[in-house]
Protein backbone atom coordinates (compact mmCIF):
# COMPACT_ATOMS: atom_id res chain seq x y z
CA UNK A 1 0.00 0.00 0.00
CA UNK A 2 1.44 3.34 -1.03
CA UNK A 3 2.31 5.67 1.87
CA UNK A 4 0.35 8.90 1.82
CA UNK A 5 2.45 12.00 1.44
CA UNK A 6 1.75 14.86 3.89
CA UNK A 7 -0.12 17.73 2.26
CA UNK A 8 1.12 21.32 2.17
CA UNK A 9 -0.61 22.24 5.41
CA UNK A 10 0.92 19.25 7.20
CA UNK A 11 4.37 20.10 5.82
CA UNK A 12 4.05 23.62 7.19
CA UNK A 13 2.98 22.24 10.58
CA UNK A 14 5.97 19.89 10.67
CA UNK A 15 8.38 22.65 9.73
CA UNK A 16 7.00 24.97 12.41
CA UNK A 17 7.21 22.24 15.02
CA UNK A 18 10.56 20.63 14.20
CA UNK A 19 12.79 23.19 12.51
CA UNK A 20 14.64 25.80 14.59
CA UNK A 21 14.32 29.23 13.04
CA UNK A 22 15.57 32.39 14.80
CA UNK A 23 13.04 35.22 14.98
CA UNK A 24 13.71 38.67 13.51
CA UNK A 25 13.39 41.20 16.33
CA UNK A 26 11.03 43.39 14.30
CA UNK A 27 8.66 40.41 14.05
CA UNK A 28 8.85 39.89 17.81
CA UNK A 29 8.14 43.50 18.76
CA UNK A 30 4.68 44.97 18.85
CA UNK A 31 4.09 48.31 17.13
CA UNK A 32 4.23 50.26 20.42
CA UNK A 33 7.47 48.57 21.40
CA UNK A 34 9.17 49.71 18.22
CA UNK A 35 9.01 53.26 19.52
CA UNK A 36 10.59 52.09 22.79
CA UNK A 37 13.47 50.59 20.78
CA UNK A 38 14.39 53.96 19.29
CA UNK A 39 13.97 55.80 22.59
CA UNK A 40 16.25 53.27 24.29
CA UNK A 41 18.84 53.77 21.54
CA UNK A 42 18.95 57.52 22.16
CA UNK A 43 19.88 57.01 25.81
CA UNK A 44 22.36 54.34 24.76
CA UNK A 45 24.10 56.70 22.35
CA UNK A 46 24.36 59.31 25.08
CA UNK A 47 26.06 56.75 27.33
CA UNK A 48 28.54 55.86 24.58
CA UNK A 49 29.41 59.52 24.02
CA UNK A 50 30.07 60.06 27.74
CA UNK A 51 32.03 56.80 28.18
CA UNK A 52 34.93 56.84 25.73
CA UNK A 53 37.30 55.26 28.31
CA UNK A 54 36.96 52.68 31.06
CA UNK A 55 37.29 55.37 33.75
CA UNK A 56 34.55 57.47 32.16
CA UNK A 57 32.30 54.41 31.85
CA UNK A 58 32.71 53.51 35.53
CA UNK A 59 32.03 57.09 36.60
CA UNK A 60 28.84 57.17 34.53
CA UNK A 61 27.77 53.82 35.98
CA UNK A 62 28.35 55.25 39.45
CA UNK A 63 26.35 58.39 38.67
CA UNK A 64 23.36 56.44 37.32
CA UNK A 65 23.48 54.02 40.26
CA UNK A 66 23.42 56.84 42.83
CA UNK A 67 20.61 58.58 40.95
CA UNK A 68 18.60 55.35 41.20
CA UNK A 69 18.93 54.88 44.95
CA UNK A 70 22.07 52.77 45.22
CA UNK A 71 24.33 53.34 48.21
CA UNK A 72 28.05 53.97 47.80
CA UNK A 73 29.45 50.79 49.34
CA UNK A 74 27.81 47.91 51.21
CA UNK A 75 28.06 49.54 54.64
CA UNK A 76 25.29 52.08 54.04
CA UNK A 77 21.66 51.32 54.77
CA UNK A 78 20.16 47.94 55.61
CA UNK A 79 20.99 44.54 54.22
CA UNK A 80 18.31 45.08 51.58
CA UNK A 81 19.81 48.32 50.27
CA UNK A 82 21.24 48.07 46.74
CA UNK A 83 24.84 49.25 46.60
CA UNK A 84 27.61 50.26 44.24
CA UNK A 85 31.30 49.47 44.68
CA UNK A 86 34.25 50.37 42.46
CA UNK A 87 37.91 49.37 42.41
CA UNK A 88 40.59 51.81 41.24
CA UNK A 89 38.05 53.57 39.05
CA UNK A 90 38.12 50.81 36.41
CA UNK A 91 36.09 47.94 37.86
CA UNK A 92 32.60 48.34 39.26
CA UNK A 93 29.95 46.16 40.84
CA UNK A 94 26.27 46.86 41.39
CA UNK A 95 24.35 44.66 43.82
CA UNK A 96 20.60 44.46 44.31
CA UNK A 97 19.93 42.15 47.27
CA UNK A 98 17.16 39.58 46.82
CA UNK A 99 14.58 38.18 49.19
CA UNK A 100 16.02 34.67 49.02
CA UNK A 101 19.05 33.12 50.65
CA UNK A 102 22.53 33.72 49.28
CA UNK A 103 23.06 29.97 49.52
CA UNK A 104 20.90 29.75 46.39
CA UNK A 105 23.58 31.71 44.55
CA UNK A 106 23.57 34.98 42.64
CA UNK A 107 22.34 36.07 39.25
CA UNK A 108 25.48 37.58 37.72
CA UNK A 109 26.10 39.53 34.53
CA UNK A 110 29.67 40.54 33.68
CA UNK A 111 30.71 42.88 30.86
CA UNK A 112 33.91 44.80 30.14
CA UNK A 113 34.39 48.56 30.04
CA UNK A 114 37.66 48.70 28.07
CA UNK A 115 37.94 48.94 24.28
CA UNK A 116 40.76 48.82 21.70
CA UNK A 117 42.56 52.16 21.38
CA UNK A 118 45.91 53.95 21.23
CA UNK A 119 47.66 54.70 24.54
CA UNK A 120 50.29 57.41 24.89
CA UNK A 121 53.73 56.16 25.87
CA UNK A 122 55.35 57.43 29.08
CA UNK A 123 57.67 59.71 27.10
CA UNK A 124 55.40 60.57 24.16
CA UNK A 125 56.41 64.08 23.08
CA UNK A 126 58.90 64.45 20.23
CA UNK A 127 59.41 66.42 17.05
CA UNK A 128 60.26 65.40 13.50
CA UNK A 129 60.55 67.51 10.32
CA UNK A 130 59.14 70.59 12.07
CA UNK A 131 56.08 68.87 13.54
CA UNK A 132 55.38 67.91 17.15
CA UNK A 133 54.05 64.39 17.77
CA UNK A 134 52.85 62.09 20.53
CA UNK A 135 54.04 58.46 20.44
CA UNK A 136 51.51 55.70 21.15
CA UNK A 137 51.33 52.00 21.93
CA UNK A 138 48.14 50.37 20.69
CA UNK A 139 45.93 48.50 23.16
CA UNK A 140 43.97 45.39 22.24
CA UNK A 141 43.32 43.86 18.84
CA UNK A 142 43.14 46.56 16.18
CA UNK A 143 43.61 46.82 12.43
CA UNK A 144 46.23 49.54 12.50
CA UNK A 145 45.28 51.04 9.13
CA UNK A 146 41.82 51.92 10.47
CA UNK A 147 43.36 54.47 12.83
CA UNK A 148 45.06 56.57 10.15
CA UNK A 149 43.81 59.84 8.66
CA UNK A 150 40.78 60.21 10.91
CA UNK A 151 39.86 62.70 13.68
CA UNK A 152 40.99 61.50 17.09
CA UNK A 153 40.35 62.72 20.63
CA UNK A 154 42.55 62.56 23.72
CA UNK A 155 41.06 61.35 27.02
CA UNK A 156 42.73 60.38 30.25
CA UNK A 157 44.00 61.07 33.73
CA UNK A 158 47.27 62.75 34.64
CA UNK A 159 48.81 62.94 38.11
CA UNK A 160 50.91 66.11 38.23
CA UNK A 161 54.24 66.46 40.02
CA UNK A 162 52.54 68.15 42.99
CA UNK A 163 50.07 65.25 43.39
CA UNK A 164 47.07 67.04 41.91
CA UNK A 165 44.89 65.25 39.36
CA UNK A 166 43.88 66.33 35.87
CA UNK A 167 41.14 64.57 33.92
CA UNK A 168 41.48 65.30 30.23
CA UNK A 169 39.05 65.23 27.32
CA UNK A 170 40.05 67.11 24.16
CA UNK A 171 38.51 66.61 20.74
CA UNK A 172 34.85 65.90 21.52
CA UNK A 173 33.50 69.44 21.69
CA UNK A 174 32.89 71.01 18.26
CA UNK A 175 35.19 73.90 19.26
CA UNK A 176 38.02 71.57 20.37
CA UNK A 177 41.00 70.74 18.19
CA UNK A 178 41.28 67.12 17.14
CA UNK A 179 44.31 64.93 16.54
CA UNK A 180 45.26 62.47 13.83
CA UNK A 181 47.73 59.82 12.70
CA UNK A 182 49.14 60.58 9.26
CA UNK A 183 48.88 58.22 6.29
CA UNK A 184 51.12 57.97 3.26
CA UNK A 185 49.77 59.32 -0.03
CA UNK A 186 48.91 56.57 -2.55
CA UNK A 187 51.36 58.01 -5.10
CA UNK A 188 54.28 56.88 -2.89
CA UNK A 189 52.79 53.83 -1.20
CA UNK A 190 53.69 51.11 -3.74
CA UNK A 191 56.64 49.60 -1.91
CA UNK A 192 56.06 51.01 1.58
CA UNK A 193 52.50 49.69 1.86
CA UNK A 194 50.92 48.02 -1.18
CA UNK A 195 53.52 45.27 -1.60
CA UNK A 196 53.29 44.24 2.08
CA UNK A 197 50.76 42.05 3.81
CA UNK A 198 47.88 44.02 5.29
CA UNK A 199 48.99 43.31 8.86
CA UNK A 200 52.52 44.52 8.12
CA UNK A 201 51.83 47.57 5.96
CA UNK A 202 51.35 49.86 8.97
CA UNK A 203 53.97 49.60 11.72
CA UNK A 204 52.92 50.07 15.33
CA UNK A 205 55.75 52.52 15.93
CA UNK A 206 54.34 54.74 13.18
CA UNK A 207 50.98 55.26 14.91
CA UNK A 208 52.15 58.69 16.04
CA UNK A 209 49.66 61.47 16.76
CA UNK A 210 50.13 64.93 15.25
CA UNK A 211 50.02 67.36 18.18
CA UNK A 212 51.46 70.71 17.02
CA UNK A 213 53.15 72.73 14.29
CA UNK A 214 53.97 76.12 15.88
CA UNK A 215 57.62 76.78 16.79
CA UNK A 216 59.15 78.65 19.71
CA UNK A 217 62.30 80.74 19.52
CA UNK A 218 64.47 80.99 16.41
CA UNK A 219 66.23 78.51 14.15
CA UNK A 220 68.99 78.04 16.73
CA UNK A 221 66.56 76.87 19.40
CA UNK A 222 66.88 73.13 20.02
CA UNK A 223 63.70 71.10 19.37
CA UNK A 224 61.68 74.31 19.08
CA UNK A 225 58.46 72.56 17.99
CA UNK A 226 58.53 70.11 20.91
CA UNK A 227 59.36 72.99 23.24
CA UNK A 228 56.45 75.05 21.93
CA UNK A 229 54.07 72.16 22.60
CA UNK A 230 55.43 71.68 26.13
CA UNK A 231 55.06 75.40 26.84
CA UNK A 232 51.46 75.27 25.62
CA UNK A 233 50.69 72.26 27.85
CA UNK A 234 52.26 73.99 30.85
CA UNK A 235 50.46 77.29 30.32
CA UNK A 236 47.04 75.75 29.64
CA UNK A 237 47.10 72.61 31.79
CA UNK A 238 49.98 73.06 34.19
CA UNK A 239 51.79 70.00 32.82
CA UNK A 240 55.48 69.14 32.81
CA UNK A 241 56.92 66.58 30.41
CA UNK A 242 57.64 64.30 33.38
CA UNK A 243 53.91 64.28 34.23
CA UNK A 244 53.32 61.92 31.30
CA UNK A 245 55.10 59.23 33.32
CA UNK A 246 52.22 59.26 35.83
CA UNK A 247 49.44 59.47 33.26
CA UNK A 248 46.93 57.24 31.51
CA UNK A 249 46.07 58.99 28.27
CA UNK A 250 44.00 57.25 25.62
CA UNK A 251 43.60 58.30 22.01
CA UNK A 252 40.13 57.38 20.73
CA UNK A 253 37.96 58.27 17.73
CA UNK A 254 36.54 61.77 18.03
CA UNK A 255 32.85 62.50 17.67
CA UNK A 256 29.48 61.21 18.83
CA UNK A 257 27.59 57.98 18.20
CA UNK A 258 25.46 58.27 15.07
CA UNK A 259 22.40 56.70 13.53
CA UNK A 260 23.33 54.66 10.45
CA UNK A 261 21.13 54.12 7.38
CA UNK A 262 18.20 56.02 5.91
CA UNK A 263 15.84 54.30 8.35
CA UNK A 264 18.11 55.02 11.36
CA UNK A 265 17.89 51.39 12.45
CA UNK A 266 21.60 51.00 13.27
CA UNK A 267 24.00 52.67 15.69
CA UNK A 268 27.53 53.46 14.58
CA UNK A 269 30.04 54.30 17.31
CA UNK A 270 33.37 53.56 18.90
CA UNK A 271 33.50 51.14 21.83
CA UNK A 272 30.25 49.22 21.35
CA UNK A 273 32.39 46.17 22.14
CA UNK A 274 31.61 45.97 24.95
CA UNK A 275 29.75 49.07 26.13
CA UNK A 276 26.63 47.80 24.36
CA UNK A 277 26.53 45.12 27.05
CA UNK A 278 27.64 47.51 29.78
CA UNK A 279 24.68 49.81 29.18
CA UNK A 280 22.06 47.11 28.65
CA UNK A 281 23.08 45.17 31.77
CA UNK A 282 23.22 48.38 33.81
CA UNK A 283 19.76 49.41 32.70
CA UNK A 284 18.45 45.91 33.31
CA UNK A 285 19.60 46.03 36.93
CA UNK A 286 18.33 49.57 37.51
CA UNK A 287 14.91 48.76 36.00
CA UNK A 288 14.29 45.30 37.47
CA UNK A 289 11.32 44.94 39.82
CA UNK A 290 11.46 41.33 40.99
CA UNK A 291 14.40 40.37 43.21
CA UNK A 292 14.15 36.84 44.57
CA UNK A 293 17.83 36.08 44.01
CA UNK A 294 20.48 38.69 44.67
CA UNK A 295 21.51 40.32 41.39
CA UNK A 296 25.15 41.25 40.80
CA UNK A 297 26.26 43.14 37.70
CA UNK A 298 30.02 43.43 37.16
CA UNK A 299 31.92 45.81 34.91
CA UNK A 300 35.53 44.72 34.44
CA UNK A 301 38.61 46.15 32.75
CA UNK A 302 41.44 44.72 30.62
CA UNK A 303 39.34 42.13 28.76
CA UNK A 304 40.83 43.20 25.45
CA UNK A 305 44.32 42.21 26.66
CA UNK A 306 43.40 38.97 28.41
CA UNK A 307 41.62 40.20 31.56
CA UNK A 308 44.95 40.84 33.23
CA UNK A 309 45.94 43.12 36.11
CA UNK A 310 44.33 44.43 39.28
CA UNK A 311 41.17 45.53 37.46
CA UNK A 312 40.71 42.57 35.10
CA UNK A 313 38.45 39.57 35.60
CA UNK A 314 41.41 37.49 36.77
CA UNK A 315 41.73 39.64 39.90
CA UNK A 316 40.14 38.69 43.26
CA UNK A 317 37.69 41.60 43.35
CA UNK A 318 34.74 39.30 42.65
CA UNK A 319 35.30 37.36 45.86
CA UNK A 320 35.41 40.63 47.76
CA UNK A 321 32.04 41.73 46.38
CA UNK A 322 30.46 38.38 47.27
CA UNK A 323 31.92 38.82 50.75
CA UNK A 324 30.20 42.21 50.91
CA UNK A 325 26.89 40.54 50.01
CA UNK A 326 27.32 37.98 52.80
CA UNK A 327 28.16 40.60 55.40
CA UNK A 328 25.25 42.81 54.31
CA UNK A 329 22.99 39.79 54.87
CA UNK A 330 24.43 39.29 58.37
CA UNK A 331 26.50 36.23 57.45
CA UNK A 332 30.19 35.57 57.94
CA UNK A 333 32.22 36.10 54.77
CA UNK A 334 34.60 33.18 55.08
CA UNK A 335 36.44 31.84 52.06
CA UNK A 336 34.27 28.69 52.14
CA UNK A 337 31.06 30.74 52.33
CA UNK A 338 32.12 32.87 49.35
CA UNK A 339 33.03 29.74 47.38
CA UNK A 340 29.65 28.13 48.13
CA UNK A 341 27.75 31.21 46.94
CA UNK A 342 29.73 31.38 43.71
CA UNK A 343 29.39 27.66 43.02
CA UNK A 344 25.60 28.03 43.27
CA UNK A 345 25.50 31.10 41.01
CA UNK A 346 24.63 31.41 37.36
CA UNK A 347 25.89 34.11 35.06
CA UNK A 348 25.93 35.67 31.65
CA UNK A 349 29.20 36.80 30.14
CA UNK A 350 27.76 39.88 28.47
CA UNK A 351 29.99 40.32 25.45
CA UNK A 352 29.15 41.15 21.86
CA UNK A 353 29.22 38.57 19.09
CA UNK A 354 30.79 38.93 15.66
CA UNK A 355 27.92 39.32 13.19
CA UNK A 356 27.85 37.62 9.78
CA UNK A 357 29.51 40.09 7.43
CA UNK A 358 27.64 40.21 4.10
CA UNK A 359 30.83 40.93 2.13
CA UNK A 360 33.01 38.33 3.87
CA UNK A 361 30.66 35.42 4.39
CA UNK A 362 33.37 32.91 3.54
CA UNK A 363 35.11 33.31 6.93
CA UNK A 364 31.89 32.39 8.76
CA UNK A 365 30.10 29.08 9.05
CA UNK A 366 26.76 30.54 8.04
CA UNK A 367 24.56 27.99 9.82
CA UNK A 368 26.21 28.92 13.10
CA UNK A 369 26.88 32.63 12.63
CA UNK A 370 25.09 35.44 14.45
CA UNK A 371 23.15 37.92 12.33
CA UNK A 372 22.14 41.50 12.92
CA UNK A 373 18.47 41.83 13.81
CA UNK A 374 17.87 38.47 15.50
CA UNK A 375 18.49 39.45 19.11
CA UNK A 376 21.24 38.57 21.58
CA UNK A 377 23.50 35.69 20.60
CA UNK A 378 24.33 32.85 22.98
CA UNK A 379 27.80 31.46 22.31
CA UNK A 380 28.11 28.08 24.01
CA UNK A 381 31.90 27.98 23.75
CA UNK A 382 34.66 30.45 23.00
CA UNK A 383 38.38 29.77 22.53
CA UNK A 384 40.05 28.83 19.26
CA UNK A 385 40.81 25.71 17.20
CA UNK A 386 39.48 22.85 19.25
CA UNK A 387 37.95 25.16 21.91
CA UNK A 388 41.36 25.85 23.41
CA UNK A 389 41.04 28.44 26.19
CA UNK A 390 37.26 28.16 26.15
CA UNK A 391 34.43 28.30 28.57
CA UNK A 392 31.96 25.63 27.40
CA UNK A 393 28.47 25.94 28.91
CA UNK A 394 26.59 22.79 29.91
CA UNK A 395 23.37 21.55 28.36
CA UNK A 396 21.28 21.98 31.52
CA UNK A 397 22.12 25.67 31.80
CA UNK A 398 21.51 26.38 28.12
CA UNK A 399 18.22 24.54 28.40
CA UNK A 400 17.14 26.76 31.28
CA UNK A 401 18.10 29.94 29.41
CA UNK A 402 16.34 28.78 26.27
CA UNK A 403 13.13 28.15 28.19
CA UNK A 404 13.43 31.49 29.97
CA UNK A 405 13.92 33.50 26.79
CA UNK A 406 11.13 31.69 24.95
CA UNK A 407 8.73 32.17 27.86
CA UNK A 408 9.55 35.90 28.04
CA UNK A 409 9.12 36.31 24.25
CA UNK A 410 12.75 37.31 23.72
CA UNK A 411 14.17 36.86 20.24
CA UNK A 412 17.54 35.13 20.57
CA UNK A 413 20.04 33.24 18.45
CA UNK A 414 23.17 31.14 18.76
CA UNK A 415 26.53 31.59 17.10
CA UNK A 416 30.28 31.19 17.13
CA UNK A 417 33.18 33.38 16.01
CA UNK A 418 34.10 32.22 12.51
CA UNK A 419 34.87 28.85 10.96
CA UNK A 420 36.53 26.20 13.11
CA UNK A 421 40.05 26.81 11.79
CA UNK A 422 39.51 30.44 10.79
CA UNK A 423 39.18 32.47 13.95
CA UNK A 424 38.20 32.38 17.57
CA UNK A 425 38.57 34.51 20.66
CA UNK A 426 38.13 34.63 24.40
CA UNK A 427 35.99 36.51 26.90
CA UNK A 428 35.83 36.98 30.66
CA UNK A 429 33.56 33.93 30.98
CA UNK A 430 36.25 31.41 31.86
CA UNK A 431 37.49 33.53 34.75
CA UNK A 432 34.11 33.26 36.48
CA UNK A 433 33.75 29.63 35.49
CA UNK A 434 36.80 28.68 37.58
CA UNK A 435 34.67 29.40 40.66
CA UNK A 436 32.09 26.86 39.54
CA UNK A 437 29.72 29.53 38.22
CA UNK A 438 27.47 28.40 35.40
CA UNK A 439 28.11 30.90 32.64
CA UNK A 440 27.62 31.42 28.91
CA UNK A 441 28.42 34.30 26.58
CA UNK A 442 25.36 36.28 25.57
CA UNK A 443 25.30 39.64 23.81
CA UNK A 444 24.22 41.52 20.69
CA UNK A 445 26.00 40.89 17.36
CA UNK A 446 28.19 43.68 16.00
CA UNK A 447 29.64 44.42 12.56
CA UNK A 448 33.07 46.03 12.07
CA UNK A 449 34.06 44.82 15.55
CA UNK A 450 37.22 46.40 17.02
CA UNK A 451 37.11 49.16 14.43
CA UNK A 452 36.81 52.86 15.31
CA UNK A 453 33.18 52.76 14.10
CA UNK A 454 31.37 49.58 15.12
CA UNK A 455 27.83 48.86 13.93
CA UNK A 456 25.00 47.52 16.10
CA UNK A 457 21.28 46.98 15.45
CA UNK A 458 18.92 49.02 17.63
CA UNK A 459 16.50 46.10 17.90
CA UNK A 460 19.30 43.81 19.10
CA UNK A 461 20.36 46.34 21.74
CA UNK A 462 16.84 46.63 23.13
CA UNK A 463 16.22 42.88 23.00
CA UNK A 464 19.49 42.31 24.84
CA UNK A 465 18.29 44.66 27.57
CA UNK A 466 15.08 42.66 27.84
CA UNK A 467 17.03 39.39 27.96
CA UNK A 468 19.32 40.62 30.75
CA UNK A 469 16.37 41.97 32.74
CA UNK A 470 14.53 38.65 32.46
CA UNK A 471 17.68 36.80 33.52
CA UNK A 472 18.12 38.94 36.64
CA UNK A 473 14.45 38.89 37.63
CA UNK A 474 13.57 35.27 36.88
CA UNK A 475 16.66 33.51 38.18
CA UNK A 476 16.22 30.07 39.65
CA UNK A 477 18.29 26.91 39.87
CA UNK A 478 18.88 25.55 36.38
Amino acid sequence: MEEKRPDKEEMTRLQNKLVYKPVLVWDAFGFDEREAVFQFAEAYKGFLDASKTEREAVENIRRLALENGFAEGPGAGSGRTPFFRAHRGKWAALVRPGTGSLSDGLQVIVSHVDAPRLDLKQRPVYEEVDLAFLKTHYYGGIKKYQWLARPLAVHGRIMRADGTRLDLSVGENPTDPVFTVLDLLPHLAAKSQYEKKLGEAIEGEKLNVVAGVLPLGDDETKERFKLALLVHLYETLGLLEEDFVSAEIEVVPAGPARDVGWDRGLVGAYGQDDRACVYTSLRALLDMTRTEKTALVLFVDKEEIGSEGATGARSRFLEGVVGDCLEAAGEEATARAVARVLAASQALSADVAGALDPDYQDVHEKRNAARLGYGPCMIKFTGHRGKIGANDADAEYLGWLRRLFNRERIAWQTGELGKVDEGGGGTAAKYLAIHGVRIVDCGPPVLSMHSPFEIAHKGDIYMTYRAYKAFLERGSAA
